[in-house]
């Protein structure tokens, strides 16, 4: 015991939050030269994927910018799904072109999470692999402040302008993973609901069930007293579960049952357009901080082993299961899987979801059954036997989930290979 307190210093007591400032509503895009003055900046580069630049949305951002007296360039070659190759080439671009003052990252989480490594890599000036997780990289942390960073989503999926890491493929090792640290997150998020109305349903049903997942897992991991405890220079962005990330699940949950099959049938609907976007960043701002676990795991080799799969509505120059897909094609199994751990969040989360759903007999299934549910209504794929695995790529896939231990680590109860098949094996259907 700390000597006085009451405190056992082999446990923690601990727990951290962050989340940039925001700016939401419609219109708010043509405010980001504002903004960006406010730093002080006078060359901005701007970072987005070529359809995005292709409705010119960027260009309207470098207006914005011009009115305020900052010069940007656009760079529209930010890859769906970004690979350690693309986020390279686009650094390579900003070295090259740099150098900069501010970024502005427009598009999903792609770009987003792009222009995070673009921002670090260009201002910290280590190789990716120096900063990706351990163990597939070094996982070393920034050694100084990155520059300004704006993120304007045009998806509601991944929260990436809350969180402070991004995503990527490690294309040699067919992996996906990612880097993680407090410096990454966003300078500002700038959220404007009217640049997601003509997002294709394929889209809004993938990346909505980012959102379902990131509030799920985020409210279902670790509480955070349960970890042992850490040094300050040991804290990681990823802390468990805790008051105030469960406060913003639990928000981005209600908006989820409200508006996401109104959404995907009406996609011009910008009530419905403006709740996913709300509930894509009260998520972010969860399990930004507390983490995730199981299917976000399972995901990154079920995205880096892909077969021939092309979904319907996304670039067709290569095979991909996109992101918030290739997450909820094993959520249900795996909220099976961590339910005993803490029976009363899940059932919680399940009445969240799913407000009009009768009680089953089961309580374990409530939780799948309002995941399943939702998946069937916007069509999402039925397991990942429709995306293209069997049984015999299970061996395959189950070492790549194995690598994320970062996630696992805040899996409510302890998860080893034999689990990890087990949940692989139930979900190459669904239902």
């Amino acid at each position: 015991m700390s000597e006085g307190l009451g405190i056992d210093l082999a446990e923690e007591t601990i727990f951290t939050w962050g989340a940039p400032p925001l700016k939401f509503g419609a219109g708010a895009v043509d405010e980001i030269g504002f903004e960006m003055a406010q730093f002080g900046a006078k060359r901005v580069l701007i970072l987005t994927d070529p359809a995005i630049n292709a409705l010119g949305i960027p260009a309207r951002i470098a207006e914005s910018l011009t009115k305020h007296g900052i010069t940007s360039e656009v760079f529209d070659g930010v890859h769906v799904e970004p690979t350690d190759d693309s986020m390279d080439k686009a650094a390579g671009y900003a070295r090259t072109q740099g150098p900069w003052d501010g970024f502005v990252a427009v598009g999903g989480g792609s770009a987003i999470d792009t222009a995070k490594a673009v921002n670090l890599l260009t201002t910290d000036q280590g190789a990716l692999m120096d900063y990706i997780n351990k163990p597939i990289g070094e996982g070393r942390a920034p050694a100084r402040q990155l520059k300004p960073l704006i993120a304007v989503p045009t998806t509601a999926g991944t929260g990436s302008e809350s969180t402070a890491m991004c995503v990527l493929d490690i294309l040699s090792m067919k992996v996906k993973t990612g880097i993680s640290h407090w410096r990454l997150r966003p300078t500002l998020a700038v959220i404007d609901p009217l640049l997601s109305l003509t997002i294709p349903p394929e889209v809004t049903a993938s990346a909505g069930m980012d959102i379902v997942c990131h509030a799920l897992e985020s409210y279902t991991a670790r509480w955070y007293t349960t970890f042992d405890r850490k040094q300050p220079e040991q804290r990681v962005t990823y802390c468990g579960s805790n008051p105030v990330s469960d406060l913003w699940c639990e928000q981005a949950l209600r908006l989820l049952a409200a508006s996401f099959r109104t959404a995907f049938n009406e996609g011009s609907n910008l009530e419905a357009r403006s709740n996913m976007m709300l509930a894509a960043t009260f998520a972010g701002m969860g399990f930004g901080n507390s983490g995730v676990h199981i299917p976000h795991a399972n995901a990154y080799p079920i995205a880096g082993m892909v077969k021939e799969y092309r979904p319907p509505n996304y670039p067709q120059d290569e095979p991909m299961v996109p992101h918030g897909m290739s997450v909820s094609l094993t959520a249900p199994e795996a909220f099976r899987f961590s339910f005993p751990s803490a029976p009363e969040r899940h059932l919680r989360a399940a009445g969240l979801l799913a407000p009009d759903m009768d009680k089953l007999n089961n309580a374990g299934e409530q939780l799948p059954r309002a995941v399943i549910d939702l998946m069937r209504d916007i069509e999402i794929p039925n397991g990942i036997g429709a995306v293209g695995y069997t049984e015999a790529d299970i061996p395959d896939l189950v070492p790549g989930t194995m690598k994320q231990q970062r996630l696992l680590a805040t899996c409510p109860r302890p998860v080893g290979e034999d689990d990890i098949a087990a949940i692989f094996a139930h979900s190459i259907e669904n239902w």
